[in-house]
């Protein structure tokens, strides 16, 4: 009797995502347990410990995602193996690429997951808590300038908070100039905050151009909002994968280097991609003429060995595109082709029929 290619399919696809649902919960935990007991005694609770985990568990989820999916492509076909089910798939008249074809589906539909809602969901969970680790810093400072018409504002902190809808800037001192660069007045407070009506701070220390102080209440109007701080200083991986275009199209305009972000949003648009290829680099791995005494744990080895090397090539495109050595696009989407066609090669070479 011969079988319905969808109903292989479907057999096929609940193999590759129950393997690698599993590699993910193993790497997820040992990831959450770590990060509890590391972050236990800074947090008043367990419960506060156990959600800045969850936070730090997204953050890493895009790192080791495309070895899970190597590593669950492995599983699903050593299993297939080891179940000799593998021969009655291939006795139902599927060759190794349509065998392969359930595997390929299912890593993109992974990959598109991943960029279209758990990026999203992980930018806006972290965004809630914006400190120094997520921005751009100079000297391991926070440093932030303003020019206009009226002058020139600049502002140097040690540390930064959000609080609701403003920023919050500890041990700031600003310098406040005019048009010709001459410094006007010098400002010096514990704490300054940033909202959409402007910088002000309580108790400030105020020196005027005479270098005379005045403590006081101080506030100025500003074209800084929190939102542009945020838009202009925050990394790359810390905007939405939804927000990415709008935000290069408007930092573009002001001239903003935004290099890093396109490679950034090269990587998420191309990331089902890059799950094909890992999947690929899997089924190529997975291939064998043993039937019994299947050496999985050499196979396993070699592959993460491989992946490795393949984190490193990664790595390295990414480096180039973001140094403008290489076109961002081509950064991004070169990896996984190469990775695909050396598999496929491999693949077409093993006859396992």
């Amino acid at each position: 009797m011969r079988l319905k290619p969808k109903i292989l399919t479907r057999f096929l696809m609940s193999r590759f995502f129950s393997s690698v649902g599993l590699v993910m919960l193993v790497v997820c935990g040992i990831i959450m347990a770590v990060t509890f007991v590391e972050r236990l005694p800074s947090n008043p609770t367990a419960t506060a410990a156990l959600f800045e985990s969850w936070r730090r568990l997204l953050e890493y989820v895009p790192l080791f995602l495309p070895l899970a999916v190597f590593m669950g492509t492995l599983l699903a076909s050593y299993n297939l193996t080891k179940s000799s089910e593998s021969i009655i798939v291939s006795s139902a008249g599927l060759s190794p690429y349509q065998m392969a074809r359930p595997f390929l589906i299912g890593a993109t539909l992974i990959g598109i997951f991943a960029t279209t809602v758990l990026n999203p969901y992980s930018v806006d969970l972290n965004s809630k808590d914006i400190t120094p680790d997520h921005l751009v810093l100079i000297d391991d400072e926070i440093w932030l300038r303003e020019s206009s018409e009226n002058g020139y504002i600049t502002m140097n902190a040690k540390n930064m908070h959000k609080s609701g809808d403003i920023l919050l800037f500890d041990n700031a001192t600003i310098y406040i100039q005019d048009t010709t660069f001459k410094l006007s007045d010098r400002v010096q407070a514990k704490t300054v905050t940033l909202s959409d009506a402007g910088l002000s701070a309580n108790n400030a220390t105020i020196w005027n151009s005479k270098g005379v102080p005045t403590t006081k209440d101080w506030h100025i109007t500003t074209l800084l909002t929190p939102q542009t701080v945020l838009d202009r200083y925050l990394q790359p991986d810390q905007i939405s994968f939804w927000e990415l275009p709008s935000f290069i199209k408007k930092m573009q305009t002001i001239g903003v280097p935004v290099r890093g972000h396109l490679v950034q949003f090269w990587m998420l648009l191309f990331l089902p991609l890059t799950m094909i290829a890992m999947a690929t680099l899997g089924v190529a791995f997975s291939q064998t003429r043993q039937r019994r005494n299947y050496s999985f744990g050499l196979k396993f080895g070699l592959g993460i060995l491989t992946c490795f090397a393949v984190y490193f090539l990664v790595n390295m495109f990414n480096a180039l595109g973001s140094t403008g050595v290489v076109p961002p696009l081509l950064a991004i989407i070169a990896p996984p082709l190469i990775i695909i066609a050396a598999s496929g090669v491999f693949i077409t070479s093993f006859d396992t029929i």
